[in-house]
């Protein structure tokens, strides 16, 4: 099976994030970490699939604290 990914500027617009408050939550553990796609680091993706996970845990997360 191949995994869709997400260049940082897809990730940005899905979530609504700054660069900022990506890799802050991603250092916190509160967001999926990239992939790096070559060994000196340059070229990181997300998987398309996590992505969606973290969206749909937040909502449901909102939903249960209404």
């Amino acid at each position: 099976m191949v995994r869709k990914v997400m260049r940082k500027p897809e990730v940005l617009k899905a979530t609504g994030f700054s660069n900022s408050t990506l890799y802050g939550r991603i250092a916190a553990g509160r967001f999926p970490k990239p992939t790096k796609l070559d060994p000196d680091g340059r070229i990181v993706v997300w998987f398309e699939d996590e992505v969606e996970a973290w969206q749909k845990g937040v909502v449901e997360r909102d939903a249960e604290a209404v």
